[in-house]
């Protein structure tokens, strides 16, 4: 027998400032859907998940929950108003007994459920929402860019969740390995209209293209018609007006039929030149160390930047790589060890906190009062690469239109602002791109010209982000941070450190193990053949080290709770669910354990 689904849309429609956003919208989400909703920004999606969460109402339509489904959403500017902590915030729906999840959550995700909200971040404050949402398990999950402010750890860590979990999701992400890894159906908003296609992200793309390309033969085909048909109303009407008046109508329709025809939104035409080459070496750092108090930031680490290199700093939050940044761009002086740059330098920074826009200022504002882009006695252009552009025509270059230019900074999405930051910064000759954290917010489109940019791009890139795809597309240099002032230097991208950290971990075992072996009585004993593991089974290989880890560490949390001599009498619902939650993490641990010993030995003969 068909399961009811969990949500399901009809013939919804809505209208923002008289733009229509949807209109005659229908689709379903079925139990365990694991969906990616896409779109350009701007598009809607957003939108549309308010709408599935029922937190906007739309103008026509209907919205239906299966009875006895819970949907949750996870908000990406919480109301935390009345609670003390980002823990309260997190816990409030929860059974008391179940508040434990909160604790697990935040351990994966990296926020501290003790924070204060007065002294909270907009990222802890979104972690905490995340976290909310994890811990309550809802039926339905609706996950609007999850992976901002969240270090490739704790993406790893989500990633697990959702790909263990039976619960339905909805997700928008800019991350394209995050959405290949979980998905398993695409909604796709295009100009009003969306599409389902049952694939995952992965092959989202190829459809795309593919429509796009269907759109443009049939557009094509009504033009030359179009043409066609013109040319016969100017040539033949006269003589056989009486006649051809039904023939005369189908070219008016067929016109009107073209001019309602909405075209796709361009690429932004974002340009980026290198100015004046810079000397061939960029930066040179030998045995530089830095600590703050008792904490090791970074212990005698030396690097050589050559111009043209793409280096991209990694590691957990926290973790120093902002500092380090800042060490090789002598704004923060090492402890010890010594930094030289090069000749020549010109460096554009994008950062992180966007503290180059002024919420307040409007949009115009930011560009014409930025010193750098002035240009004397004309209030409406700016300079961009030493040429004037009118503020206008330069914003529609990284598609603003009229009507956003004088809106202020603030009324900008997390998108808008990153293109609007993004045109302050092309706008400047330079031969060092410092980029931090430049892929949150924006969609993939404007990411793949972000990325050709880099390519052709002459000068030297520095490059902080925790987007697995984007480092592999552009970085030929990583830099890892792994803690405790370990620093180390790999070739490539994210996917090449991954595997040479791999290869290091496991010549360190094999060394190891071949010193134990060396004291042990030689057994003449012939060992078999090793076993080489598929794809997927060398990936569960990886990735249940961290599995077992977590796993003990949670079962650790329920053990000192159990503790509590005091807890059976207290509270006896919270000490029966802890006591099953202990009992399932303990057979999962188990479980994980002899899978992994299975697979080490497969791979080791």
């Amino acid at each position: 027998m068909a399961r009811a689904p969990l949500l399901q849309l009809t013939d919804i429609s809505l209208t923002f400032g008289g733009e229509p956003v949807f209109h005659d919208l229908s689709l379903v989400v079925q139990p365990g859907d694991r969906v990616a909703l896409v779109g350009r920004n701007g598009s809607g999606k957003s939108t549309l998940m308010k709408v599935m969460a029922g937190l906007v109402e739309p103008d026509r339509g209907v919205r239906v929950v299966t009875p006895g489904i819970s949907v949750g959403y996870m908000e990406q500017e919480p109301d935390m108003v009345g609670f003390t902590t980002l823990g309260d915030y997190a816990a409030s729906e929860l059974d008391p007994a179940e508040t434990y999840r909160v604790e697990m959550a935040g351990e994966g995700l990296k926020f501290d459920p003790a924070r204060p909200v007065s002294t909270a971040s907009g990222g802890e404050r979104r972690r905490a929402a995340l976290a909310k949402l994890m811990a309550e398990a809802p039926d339905l999950m609706l996950l609007d860019e999850p992976t901002n402010h969240l270090d490739i750890e704790a993406i790893a860590w989500l990633e697990t969740e959702l790909r263990e979990t039976r619960k339905g999701f909805v997700l928008i992400s800019h991350d394209r390995a995050f959405l290949r890894e979980l998905t398993r159906a695409t909604l796709w908003i295009d100009r009003g209209m969306t599409r389902r296609q049952e694939k995952g992200f992965e092959h989202f793309e190829v459809w795309r293209d593919k429509i796009w390309e269907d759109e443009d033969q049939q557009r094509h085909k009504l033009d030359r018609k179009i043409k066609s048909e013109g040319r016969w109303a100017v040539e033949g009407i006269s003589a056989r007006r009486k006649r051809n008046q039904g023939r005369v109508r189908a070219l008016a329709e067929l016109r009107a039929e073209r001019s309602s025809q909405i075209r796709r939104q361009g690429t932004a035409a974002m340009a980026l030149e290198a100015g004046p080459s810079s000397g061939r070496r960029v930066i040179e750092a030998l045995d530089i160390s830095k600590a703050y108090g008792d904490k090791l930031i970074l212990d005698k680490f030396s690097i050589k930047i050559l111009r043209g290199d793409r280096v991209a700093f990694v590691g957990p939050n926290g973790v120093g790589k902002t500092t380090l940044l800042k060490m090789l761009l002598k704004e923060i002086e090492p402890d010890t060890g010594t930094v030289s740059q090069g000749t020549n330098l010109m460096s554009a920074v994008f950062d992180q906190a966007r503290a180059q826009l002024d919420p307040e200022m409007s949009l115009w504002e930011s560009l014409t009062g930025d010193a750098d882009m002035r240009v004397s006695g004309q209030a409406d252009q700016v300079l961009v690469r030493g040429q004037p552009r009118h503020v206008v025509g330069y914003l529609k270059d990284f598609l603003f239109d009229e009507r956003q230019v004088r809106a202020p900074v603030k009324s900008l999405s997390g998108g808008e602002k990153a293109r609007l930051l993004l045109a302050k910064l092309m706008a400047r000759e330079s031969n060092l791109l410092v980029l931090d954290e430049p892929t949150n917010d924006l969609d993939i489109e404007t990411l793949d010209l972000l990325q050709e940019l880099l390519d052709d791009y002459d000068g030297t890139v520095l490059l902080v982000s925790h987007d697995r795809d984007f480092l592999d597309r552009v970085a030929t240099k990583t830099i890892a941070m792994e803690g405790d002032g370990h620093a180390t230097t790999y070739a490539g991208g994210w996917s090449d450190y991954r595997a040479q950290r791999l290869a290091d971990v496991t010549e360190d075992s094999a060394k190891k193990a071949e010193k134990t072996d060396s004291k042990k009585p030689e057994l003449k004993q012939e060992k078999p053949a090793a076993t080489r593991l598929s794809f997927t089974e060398k990936h569960r290989f990886e990735e249940l080290p961290a599995m077992i880890a977590r796993l003990g560490a949670e079962i650790g949390k329920l053990e000192d709770l159990l503790a509590d001599p005091a807890l059976f009498t207290r509270e006896p619902v919270k000490f029966k669910k802890a006591t099953e939650a202990l009992a399932a993490r303990q057979a999962a641990l188990a479980e994980a354990e002899e899978e992994w010993l299975a697979l080490a030995e497969r791979t080791e003969g």
